[in-house]
């Protein structure tokens, strides 16, 4: 488990903290992003045409859902087959409890906006596919911090900063750490150890548990 550094450690001293990749470093995980989503969209093309036939003829239009996010150079959409009902967010803005609740985690165990399809993606990640073309078009990063919304930014106050130095990833520490079985806070934590102590070999081991995670599905919902 992570040191906290989020609460033991002043801002001005995390950022001291990071060590800073090399131009090397920072060539060798951009070479990494790129051939790595090629070859994982050619892997999964009959894939992702699949999931996205079904969703079309279990639910409709449309395929995909954009996630508005931030990043290192502003915000952008990122991809992810839809898992909920078409109108997910009036019904969430409806209901005062389930808003509540959203509030806390961003984020609902047994989510009624979810479809039985949507279900399923998601125990396996299966939604998130899509979002190896935003790896490959730069915006993401195959290993890095949880994509947040900027209304989620508060959640990291005073490292809001720190986090918007790296790209989001389709995978991360988080995930292969805890995924959805920790409070945002330690979620939080988590985001603050890979960004502090980032290197190649972290991503690899990172990269090396995604699989087993996914496929135990451990900590999804």
């Amino acid at each position: 488990m992570p040191t906290d550094v989020t609460t033991s450690t002043p801002s001005d001293a995390i950022a001291v903290m990071v060590r800073h990749p090399r131009s090397w470093e920072r060539a060798c995980k951009r070479v990494i992003d790129l051939l790595g989503s090629a070859i994982l969209i050619l892997l999964f093309a009959p894939v992702f045409l699949v999931l996205a036939g079904l969703v079309l003829l279990i639910d409709g239009l449309p395929i995909i859902y954009r996630r508005r996010v931030v990043s290192p150079r502003g915000e952008f959409d990122a991809y992810k087959f839809r898992t909920m009902i078409r109108d997910a967010d009036a019904v969430l803005a409806a209901n005062a409890q389930l808003s509540e609740a959203y509030a806390q985690q961003f984020k609902l165990r047994s989510d009624p906006r979810v479809t039985r399809l949507g279900n399923l993606l998601r125990k396996y990640s299966l939604d998130e596919l899509p979002q190896l073309m935003n790896v490959l078009k730069g915006q993401m990063s195959l290993v890095g911090p949880r994509m947040i919304t900027s209304a989620e930014l508060q959640k990291y106050a005073p490292y809001g900063a720190l986090l918007l130095t790296v790209k989001p990833g389709i995978t991360g520490y988080w995930q292969v750490e805890g995924r959805q079985e920790v409070s945002y806070a330690e979620r939080v934590r988590m985001d603050i150890y890979y960004i502090t102590n980032w290197s190649l070999w972290l991503d690899l081991k990172i990269l090396l548990r995604t699989p087993s995670k996914i496929i135990r599905t451990q900590g999804a919902y």
